[in-house]
């Protein structure tokens, strides 16, 4: 690639492969599949995307690129470099393989001030995902937050409570942490 013009959009190729790995109504809407596991072919989404013209121009090499430079490790490609996957954040049900993982004594999530009280009322609920998000840094919750419009709110999740109450956490292979739902007794505003 010659010329700076002739640089692949990266965020816009990450934020395809988002939705079609993570999303099986998009990525069936555009005749890809995914296995139990969400793997999915390379030289599928390579084929299927050329003849869709949302999608932005992609290669063997432009997936490549994307996923080294996602800041957040969100893709995963498997050994034979043949198939892909999101590493979690599916709206379907997925067998990622995760075992369950002792948790760090707190955890926490990023939110904005229109949904606190709700979430203080109701605990974290995955939404349209398969499990809850958390972090096991205030930095990382602070940025999660960010991404909405709104006063940025840390919760402090007690995970070590939890834990002795018999909820399960997962740890992601980039590092986030899953669990189904977080009760509103185990979260408070954290201190910044």
């Amino acid at each position: 690639m010659s010329s700076h013009s002739d640089q692949p959009d990266l965020l816009a190729v990450g934020r395809y492969l988002a939705a079609i790995l993570r999303h099986k109504k998009i990525s069936d809407n555009i005749g890809l599949k995914h296995d139990a596991q969400g793997w999915m072919s390379i030289a599928d989404i390579i084929e299927k995307s050329t003849a869709n013209r949302k999608a932005p121009p992609l290669s063997v090499e432009i997936i490549d690129l994307a996923v080294q430079h996602c800041d957040k490790q969100r893709y995963a490609i498997s050994p034979d470099r043949c198939h892909i996957r999101a590493k979690q954040g599916h709206s379907f049900p997925v067998d990622l393989g995760l075992k369950a993982e002792i948790p760090p004594v707190v955890l926490y999530h990023g939110t904005v001030d229109r949904f606190f009280s709700s979430i203080m009322r109701e605990g974290l609920t995955p939404q349209k995902r398969q499990h809850v998000h958390l972090s096991h840094e205030k930095e990382t919750a602070l940025n999660v937050g960010g991404r909405r419009k709104g006063e940025v709110i840390i919760l402090e999740i007690d995970a070590k409570a939890m834990l002795a109450n018999g909820h399960v956490f997962h740890l992601s292979e980039n590092g986030v942490w899953l669990t189904e739902a977080v009760p509103s007794q185990y979260i408070n505003p954290a201190k910044r």
